[in-house]
């Protein structure tokens, strides 16, 4: 499945949601120094870093995959 998604989509995804909302900083920024800090503890803030961090996670795996496929051949 992830292999049919394709990176023409997933790349400007994930740079999307991983800058808005630029002022005054990032969520995802925001929200990885508080997970760094220990801070991060309300539902809505674990609910943020998780919808602005999928895309990255996705398109780091479908870089893993290929790059370990292309390796394996």
């Amino acid at each position: 499945m992830l292999q049919k998604l394709s990176y023409r989509f997933l790349i400007p995804v994930a740079i999307v949601l991983a800058l808005l909302p630029i002022y005054p900083r990032p969520h995802l920024v925001e929200k990885l120094e508080m997970l760094a800090n220990g801070s991060l503890s309300r539902p809505l803030d674990i609910f943020d870093l998780i919808w602005h961090g999928w895309p990255l996670i996705l398109l780091g795996i479908k870089v893993g995959g290929t790059f370990f496929r292309k390796k394996a051949s």
